[in-house]
């Protein structure tokens, strides 16, 4: 097959074979069309609660071993009450600053202590409490909303050669030839993901500065978590229509000018 005149497009794989993450898809319409659009207002409220279960738990704990833990010594359970009512003032602080910051948009917070390190903690551990009540992938999508604001916020810009776009094997063909000619338009690689650890390798072979990837919501946060702790990641998420896996749409315009954001 010829290779793209100017959009390099790395591999491709039209298989339907279901990623893990849609293990208990019965086969049935997805709701809303697979349009799980959502204000970023729900990952704040969510992960509220998930912080809340969290030191609920450690509380719980500690005063069940408590007892026990004295007769090894008084100070024990006296030192870990003040440990978890630091831990949880800080919590409360950091999660607070970050809502501050994607409200003004402005970064209060070093990179580190937002978009990346322990904000990916808490997009996962969000997305297992939000499963449970079953609005996963709306928490999530509301999610990858905050994390992108956090990471615009940045203004990173990257030189020829040094951009990578990321996307699933399940686009429809139009949105593909749409990915191609935005791909072509700014001399950008394209890579055709059939599954996280091919991205995980073609991203460590090409070592790009930043990164533009296409997923479902599923997929992009745990992509995040993998890959945006290492390097700048915008993460753009799909509508399902025919279910997880086959001919999904995205918003070419957005992709199209997140591209434009990296480059000089």
């Amino acid at each position: 097959m010829p290779e793209p005149s100017r959009a390099q497009l790395i591999h491709i794989d039209v298989d339907r074979r279901l990623g893990h993450e849609w293990d208990e898809w019965n086969g049935k319409p997805l709701p809303n069309q697979g349009n799980y659009d959502s204000p970023p207002s729900l990952f704040f409220t969510w992960s509220a609660g998930t912080l809340v279960a969290l030191l609920a738990a450690a509380t719980l704990l500690i005063f069940l071993l408590a007892p026990r833990l004295a007769l090894l010594h008084p100070a024990v359970p006296r030192t870990l009450w003040t440990a978890l009512a630091v831990v949880a003032a800080g919590a409360v602080l950091w999660w607070a600053l970050l809502a501050l910051a994607f409200a003004f948009r402005r970064p209060l917070l070093p990179e580190r202590l937002a978009e990346r390190g322990p904000f990916l903690g808490l997009m996962g551990l969000t997305s297992r409490l939000a499963a449970r009540f079953g609005r996963r992938d709306w928490v999530e999508n509301a999610s990858v909303k905050v994390y992108n604001r956090l990471a615009l916020m940045r203004k990173r810009k990257v030189g020829e050669g040094e951009l990578l776009v990321l996307i699933p094997r399940c686009l429809s063909k139009a949105t593909l030839d749409g990915v191609l000619g935005i791909a072509g338009k700014y001399d950008v690689p394209v890579f055709v993901a059939t599954r996280g650890q091919l991205a995980r390798r073609v991203i460590r072979e090409r070592r790009p500065r930043a990164v533009v990837a296409v997923a479902c919501e599923r997929d992009m946060v745990s992509g995040l978590h993998d890959v945006a702790g290492k390097i700048p990641v915008l993460g753009l998420t799909m509508t399902l229509p025919a279910g997880p896996c086959k001919d999904a749409l995205l918003d070419l315009p957005k992709l199209e000018e997140w591209v434009r954001s990296y480059l000089v």
